[in-house]
């Protein structure tokens, strides 16, 4: 219950994050997938309105193939943003003693990003434009808490975890006002940690928090986002996810 209560309020500082990138974080994907044949998916939003779709598969028991994407679509008073983003990796995926799991991925991903800018009169006064592209690494790793959260007169299972993704970000085809501008690349790098607690069979609820960092000084491509994500989690092998 502490634990699912510091996330929540890590969502209310998260909240507090303005969004001056052209680039939003779609979450890390955390699967923490034990053997062949096992499917994972969800599907979860946040405050920002970013929603993404996620899927991992397990080819055999130590081999994983995994994807996501995201949505941000929002207009305010001063800019509209539109940035629709895919990924897709290759992972490997063991299980630990102590029932805990270890997965590593590498992937890549790419994308679309436009931000419209309006003055008091609602008036644009500039329009930003490009494409995204980017390469990965990610660790994950989770373990199966000995205590469930208690409820209702029920328990549900808690797993909680915690993942770290370093990714080379560029940013291409960048045009300002319809006029070619110098691209941008940064290095991120996103540790997360999630929580999950199993709701009803193979359907649990997810919370995921973290933050970007970003190692370059760029003016548009830069870590302006945290990372955080409130979602439902399917998984289709229930008898051996993780605590079983």
């Amino acid at each position: 219950m502490k634990h699912l209560l510091r996330l929540a309020f890590l969502l209310v500082l998260t909240g507090l994050t303005g969004c001056a990138s052209l680039y939003f974080p779609p979450p890390p994907h955390a699967p923490m997938l034990t053997h062949q044949g096992e499917f994972y998916g969800t599907v979860s939003t946040n405050q920002h309105t970013n929603y993404a779709l996620q899927g991992a598969y397990g080819l055999t028991n130590h081999l994983a193939v995994a994807g996501t994407f995201s949505s941000l679509h929002r207009k305010k008073s001063d800019k509209t943003e539109n940035i629709d983003f895919g990924e897709a990796s290759l992972g490997y995926f063991t299980r630990l003693p102590d029932k805990r799991v270890l997965e590593v991925y590498v992937g890549g991903g790419g994308g679309s990003t436009q931000r419209i800018e309006r003055n008091e009169a609602q008036l644009t006064t500039r329009t930003l434009d490009g494409s995204l592209s980017k390469i990965f690494a990610q660790v994950n790793y989770a373990k199966k808490k000995q205590k469930s959260l208690h409820l209702f007169n029920r328990d549900f299972p808690l797993t909680y975890g915690a993942a770290m993704r370093l990714s080379y970000m560029q940013l291409n085809n960048f045009t300002i006002d319809g006029l070619a501008a110098p691209g941008e690349n940064n290095v991120f790098f996103e540790p997360i940690t999630f929580t999950r607690t199993q709701i009803a069979g193979p359907v649990q609820l997810q919370l995921m928090s973290g933050q970007i960092f970003g190692f370059r000084n760029n003016k548009y491509l830069k870590a302006a986002n945290s990372v955080f994500q409130v979602g439902i989690v399917i998984n289709l092998d229930k008898n051996t996810t993780l605590g079983e």
